[in-house]
């Protein structure tokens, strides 16, 4: 095969052409942004975020994003030393409080697409006043049982996607809704949840932790 010449080429919808020394290296530098790039993870904000009349640093309040309960935030990279994430959401960029957002446990990248068009999970703080005392006076939870609060990720109805024979025991939910969990996840995978009043067994991997306000 001696005397053989290799070249690159460039291979257009209207033309096919010799690459020149610049488009080598401009592909290069393409494909080593894109290995660079951090993976991004989604997050939902809990709560309004103005940061010119909220911010703790009104130096760089300009630098930070502002969102609504809700929104979704595309954020890249850990939180900095002063608990900032940097994040992306309606097509802004800045900085975003740790503590007033919750990460989305999405790893399926057409799934994170989707929710990153839709913008907005339905989150609903009706039931933001209660507290574990509230609800151990009134709803005949032990005292010892610890009670968490959670926001459900995605929609579930237990007569569709139920592994259980006995899904009438489950609680059916939308993404978005609040649960409140009482006592440790179960050998199956469920914790025990109230919605609204109504109480049933809810899939722990459907369910995000949310603070107390």
């Amino acid at each position: 095969m001696d005397g053989l010449l290799e070249v690159d080429v460039l291979i257009y919808p209207d033309e096919v052409r010799l690459a020149r020394p610049e488009d080598i290296r401009e592909w290069e530098l393409e494909t080593a942004a894109k290995l660079a790039l951090p993976s991004a993870r989604l997050f939902v904000a809990l709560y309004p975020y103005n940061p010119a009349a909220m911010s703790p640093n009104r130096e760089t309040a300009a630098e930070e994003l502002p969102f609504v309960p809700g929104q979704i935030i595309k954020v890249f990279g850990d939180k900095d030393s002063d608990g900032f994430y940097h994040g992306e959401s309606g097509g802004l960029r800045g900085d975003v409080p740790s503590n007033m957002v919750a990460e989305v446990p999405v790893e399926d990248e057409d799934m994170k697409a989707v929710l990153m068009q839709q913008g907005f999970l339905l989150v609903d703080h009706t039931g933001a006043s209660f507290t574990p005392e509230d609800l151990s006076e009134t709803s005949s939870v032990p005292d010892d049982v610890v009670v968490q609060r959670m926001v459900a990720i995605f929609e579930y109805n237990p007569w569709e996607s139920s592994p259980n024979m006995d899904s009438e025991a489950e609680l059916g939910f939308r993404s978005g809704d609040i649960i409140y969990v009482f006592g440790d996840m179960d050998q199956d995978g469920f914790y025990y949840g109230d919605l609204h009043g109504r109480r049933g067994l809810v899939p722990s991997n459907f369910l995000q932790p949310l603070p107390w306000n």
